[in-house]
């Protein structure tokens, strides 16, 4: 396995036990041994080792069960259905049950992710162990979904985990679709891959959409070719076909959402412009050449997707060095947030009845109607990092030099939970003369389903600058 991105100190990692000790819970449990140092998690049913780099908070064990994309009537599993409506079978495979803890060589090794990419950090991921993490992408499942072999093409939807910021648009929990469609040299007529794509592009359906795409498919240095795998010539089949099979998605999203706010008054169907999209080259470890689709809604350009010719090191790992094709990922609470207009993303996680009854398979584009505003409450807290030179990351006793602001979201979030709307830096102050460097934060309390009381309040933040001091090692303004 690649070295760890950062490290952490032991005394910090093993307090997981003062957190979970005798802690049970439907999904999952933790245990201890009396006689060793061996400690280990059950979750589902399966046991995992814990060492120094678990950092998995009970907030999002807690999470593991809910599965949204699974829920009948959910907003996420509509959006779910209609993006998979685009992508039938028998060509294409739905895979919507992976199990969402696998390995580092799964959700990193595999696609080629550097040993020294952030994305390994214990700031962003959450690890179980040295070797096991909660995925932070549906393509941790690529590699094994190419060894199966059981379909031409296929989509997986999932849940997946990052340490985030906290506002209205992030949460550390949210659900990912990604889409493959490969060719395999051994199958199509005479080995002629583009051939063989170009006819498959003849049964795509046809649409109206006005596509901007000024760049040529691949350009030596900003979208290379890998020229080592791929001609010229197939590079742009894929390519065609990859673009022909997004533009089909777009179609079927946005076709929805406009007719959603027409209904809704949000929009006069008697100015309605095409649909207008665009095609941004970019950058991905497992795609090249490799773009970003963006979509002009409402006045404003927007980006839906990621997606590229699949990185042929890939297949070729995964035990299919004959396999070629295209792969796209899109985040399924970006969508249903425009499809059904909710305006925070907290609302997916409530089980409050005003907002889940308004949805249901038989009115799939019902819009979301607010059933209340309740009054935010802002409360800062500023404080000093210590001085001192620490080689810990990720959730240990900070200073200027491993300080992360996703370890202040982690503590807030689990005090606060789905009562923080937000968290925003607001100042950043160095002393002239000692060099100390100090922060503020500003939260937002602020409850979906009830107003909360300045006493709430008040000892949530309380109870926060007491964690900040414990966890972090910070000094209290």
């Amino acid at each position: 396995m690649d070295e760890p991105y950062a490290t952490v100190e032991a005394k910090d990692a093993i307090a997981f036990e003062d957190m979970y000790k005798g802690t049970q819970h439907a999904l999952w449990t933790v245990r201890s041994s009396a006689t060793s140092n061996y400690k280990s998690i059950d979750i589902n049913g399966n046991s995992y080792p814990i060492d120094n780099w678990f950092n998995v908070p009970s907030t999002i064990l807690s999470a593991l069960s809910r599965r949204l994309h699974l829920q009948p009537s959910h907003p996420i599993s509509l959006t779910r259905q209609l993006i998979e409506s685009r992508f039938p079978s028998p060509t294409y495979a739905h895979h919507n049950d992976l199990s969402p803890i696998v390995t580092v060589a799964q959700n990193f090794n595999s696609l080629g992710f550097p040993a020294d990419h952030p994305g390994r950090s214990r700031t962003d991921t959450y690890y179980i162990n040295a070797d096991t993490v909660l995925r932070t992408h549906t393509s941790a499942h690529q590699a094994d979904t190419f060894r199966k072999d059981e379909s031409n093409g296929y989509t997986i939807s999932a849940d997946v985990y990052r340490r985030d910021a906290i506002d209205r648009s992030h949460y550390p929990v949210f659900h990912q679709m990604e889409g493959a469609r490969m060719w395999d040299r051994r199958r199509v007529p005479g080995g002629d891959i583009a051939k063989a794509v170009w006819a498959d592009i003849d049964k795509l359906p046809k649409h109206n959409l006005t596509v901007e795409d000024p760049n040529p498919t691949v350009h030596m240095e900003r979208n290379p070719l890998q020229a080592q795998y791929h001609s010229m010539e197939e590079a742009e089949a894929i390519a065609a076909h990859l673009k022909k099979s997004v533009e089909g998605v777009v179609v079927e999203i946005f076709s929805k959402a406009r007719d959603a706010a027409v209904a809704a008054g949000e929009m006069d169907k008697d100015i309605e412009a095409p649909l207008r999209v665009r095609w941004i080259e970019a950058y991905f470890p497992f795609t090249s050449p490799s773009w970003e689709l963006e979509v002009f809604w409402q006045g404003d350009w927007l980006e839906l997707l990621g997606c590229g010719v699949v990185q042929q090191d890939i297949p070729i790992n995964a035990g299919v060095p004959d396999q070629v094709g295209w792969a796209f990922g899109i985040g399924l609470e970006r969508v249903a947030m425009l499809l059904f207009s909710i305006p925070d993303i907290r609302l997916f996680w409530s089980k409050d009845s005003r907002f889940l009854s308004q949805f249901s398979d038989s009115n799939s584009m019902a819009r979301f109607v607010p059933f209340s505003r309740y009054p935010a409450c802002y409360k800062d807290v500023a404080f000093w990092l210590r001085s001192s030179s620490n080689s810990a990351g990720g959730g240990s006793r900070s200073n200027a030099q491993d300080f992360h602001e996703n370890d202040v979201m982690e503590v807030v979030r689990n005090v606060g939970g789905d009562l923080v709307e937000d968290v925003k830096q607001v100042d950043d102050f160095t002393h002239p003369v000692t060099g100390r460097k100090s922060l503020c934060y500003r939260i937002n309390y602020r409850s979906l389903e009830r107003t909360l009381t300045n006493t709430e309040a008040n000892n949530l933040h309380e109870e926060i600058r007491q964690n900040l001091v414990e966890k972090l090692g910070v000094e209290l303004r």
